[in-house]
């Protein structure tokens, strides 16, 4: 059984700290930038998908 990727190209932005530390763990395990944050992705989504959406924050009035 074979199994197809999509290998779409798409530009990421993240702070240099952030790139860092990616970078630094990517060494480490000897893997890609990409490997590690798919992997990121992949174990946090659980907890990112616990957070409320711009939808579910109720309207506050100004002051």
């Amino acid at each position: 059984m074979t199994v197809k990727t999509d290998k779409r190209k798409q530009s990421l932005y993240f702070p240099e700290v952030m790139l860092q530390e990616i970078q630094q763990e990517a060494a480490r395990l000897d893997r890609s930038l990409s490997w590690i944050v798919q992997r990121c992705v992949k174990i946090g989504l659980s907890e990112i998908r616990k957070l409320p959406s711009v939808n579910d924050i109720p309207d506050t009035p100004n002051d």
